[in-house]
């Protein structure tokens, strides 16, 4: 862990210093949090439910966090594992299957206000959804936010060579839809 993240997190396990360090961590972090959010849920008012959720998960459980991995690998794989939660809780509400969901949440992109890619941006994003979860994971982490496999495999918690293979298939994935379509 780098300095400044260590006096964070010794911070935000102070109760006099909590509130203002926690204030710090969204600043910090809320941003990239919230596109790693958007680029598994799409839509953008469910990607702010979903980081709400995710900072109250991280307030209640920072006393938990060992400092085993980086903070923000904890934070992220936190932010991931609420958005899947949240894609498998709406798929059961719908009574739908999750591959029927992400068609859904992608067709929705054309009319999302929030949404601001082209007609490219929506194929390639009807590529990623026809990827199974993990290669989706892999490759928003690696393409859109353009993290080093180290962290990508403190996130997910898989070996880096795992993840170069399953980002390597993706890709080929993509490119073989994008072609065809």
């Amino acid at each position: 862990m780098k300095n400044g993240e260590e006096k964070l997190l010794r911070d935000l396990q102070d109760p006099q210093k909590r509130d203002e360090a926690f204030r710090e961590l969204l600043r910090l972090y809320q941003e990239r949090l919230y596109w790693q959010i958007r680029n598994i849920v799409k839509n953008h008012e469910d990607a702010d439910d979903v980081l709400q959720n995710t900072f109250i998960k991280i307030y209640r459980n920072i006393g938990k966090f060992k400092g085993d991995s980086q903070l923000f690998s904890w934070m992220y794989r936190i932010a991931t594992n609420e958005s899947l939660t949240f894609l498998k809780k709406r798929a059961r509400e719908l009574h739908i299957s999750s591959e029927e969901l992400q068609q859904q949440i992608i067709d929705n992109l054309e009319t999302d206000v929030y949404f601001e890619g082209d007609k490219i941006q929506l194929k390639l994003q009807r590529a990623i959804a026809t990827l199974p979860e993990k290669q989706q994971q892999v490759f928003n982490m690696k393409y859109f936010q353009e993290l080093k496999y180290k962290e990508i495999s403190d996130i997910l918690g898989t070996s880096e060579g795992a993840l170069k293979a399953s980002y390597h298939i993706a890709t080929k994935k993509v490119e073989e839809y994008l072609k065809s379509h």
